[in-house]
Order: C-alpha cells, then sequence, then structure tokens
C-alpha cells in the first residue's frame, strides 16, 4: 500500500527547540555561555515530565509541563530571573523551524500528499508555532494529544491520525527527530522516518525506523 499521507512530529522535527535559548542568549549576558546547556537541559525535563505524567495519570497540557521544565532548568543553572523566563516562554510559542522546513513541505503538498501534525503541543502553541513560521495553511490536520489527554508514545496519541486524516496506519509515513517517537508509531503500524540531525545511534527498542535520514530534505525521495 503506498504513501497518502505523511504526519510529522512539531517539537525537534519542524521547529528547532534550543532556538528560544539561543535567541534570548544572543542579547542575555546571563545566558551568553549558559544558552546551549540551559536548551539541553530544558528539553530534558520537558520531555521526563510528559512520560511521567503519562506513566501517573497526573496529565498537564504541554504549556504547563514546558514552564515545569524551564523552572528547573533554570534552577539548575543558577537563574532566578522572572523576567527572562517570561521571555523564553513567549520564545517558546515562536520557534524557528528548520531552515528546509517550509520548502520540502510545499513540495510534499504540491505533490499530492496530505500532511499532518501529531503533537504533544496544546492546539494553542501548535497554532502559534505554525502562524509564525507561515505553514498553517499546509496542514490537512494539526492534532494534539489534547484529544485524548496522555502522551506520546500512547497509541491513543497515533490512533488520532487515522480519526481526523483517514488514513490507515499502512498509508502513513510519520516523521519525528525523536527515536522513541519513531518506536511508538512503529509499534501502531505507520511506516516511520527518523530525522537524525545530530547522527546519534538507534535507540535500543523493539521497533527501528524504517528509514533515517539527516534532515527534511531527503523525505521526497523516500516516497517518490
Amino acid at each position: 500500500m503506498s504513501v497518502t499521507t505523511l504526519v510529522f512530529d512539531a517539537y525537534g522535527t519542524l521547529f528547532d527547540v534550543t532556538a528560544a535559548a539561543r535567541r534570548a542568549g544572543a542579547d542575555t549576558p546571563a545566558l551568553a555561555q549558559v544558552w546551549p546547556t540551559l536548551a539541553g537541559e530544558w528539553r530534558r525535563k520537558q520531555l521526563e515530565y510528559t512520560w511521567l505524567r503519562a506513566i501517573t495519570g497526573a496529565h498537564a497540557d504541554f504549556a504547563a509541563v514546558t514552564a515545569d521544565a524551564l523552572d528547573w532548568a533554570m534552577e539548575a543553572a543558577g537563574l532566578s530571573d522572572p523576567a527572562l523566563r517570561a521571555r523564553l516562554l513567549a520564545l517558546y510559542d515562536e520557534l524557528d523551524p528548520f531552515p528546509e522546513t517550509a520548502e520540502v513541505l510545499g513540495h510534499l503538498k504540491d505533490s499530492g500528499f496530505r500532511l499532518g501534525i501529531l503533537s504533544n503541543g496544546t492546539p494553542a502553541m501548535l497554532a502559534a508555532a505554525t502562524r509564525a513560521a507561515g505553514i498553517t495553511g499546509l496542514f490537512d490536520a494539526v492534532l494534539s494529544v489534547e484529544e485524548v489527554r496522555i502522551y506520546k508514545p500512547h497509541a491513543s496519541v497515533y490512533a488520532l491520525v487515522e480519526r481526523h486524516l483517514g488514513a490507515s496506519p499502512q498509508q502513513v509515513l510519520f516523521v519525528s527527530s525523536n527515536g522513541w517517537d519513531i518506536a511508538g508509531a512503529a509499534r501502531f503500524g505507520f511506516r516511520t522516518a527518523w530525522v537524525n540531525r545530530a547522527g546519534l545511534p538507534v535507540d535500543r527498542l523493539p521497533q527501528r525506523p524504517m528509514h533515517e535520514i539527516p534532515d527534511l530534505t531527503h523525505l521526497p525521495r523516500l516516497i517518490a
């Protein structure tokens, strides 16, 4: 069965999750040297909190999780500036897309594929990010875990794709920069493409990526 639908993770796949800290660090002396560490710890805690909340059933939306993770990362870095905290959270709502994002998505859309986002982000966060990147009109559906109130990689999240886009798992190519997300999607039955921008080893999980690419520009050749 051929691929008819491409579904993308948002954060780390379409949008650069380090962008908020990097942009703030460019004109904030306290962040100038530590922003890469802050960005990395912020992201690590953000993901850990989603998994822990999913396991314990203590759901909070991604905006709250993102703020909690930032609070931890700032404290770990010795930062306690409320204005900086507010700025970082505001910048996270308008993360920079990766340079190739808009062009690749436009090409895929023009080629007749249905496109979707499936993300941990809230509907408001995803609307802000896609609007800021100028890519809102390219998607047939922008899906948030808030509909099922549990985070990836729970199977009920991936089931949203068939419900909203009408594609069977075998017709979907799921694209993510997160190895654990790829494993969850593959277990659900999606074809998968892992965007391995950092050249990391494949995660030691039962489901491995069907494809591995260094960035989104390699997607069209996978489905040509």
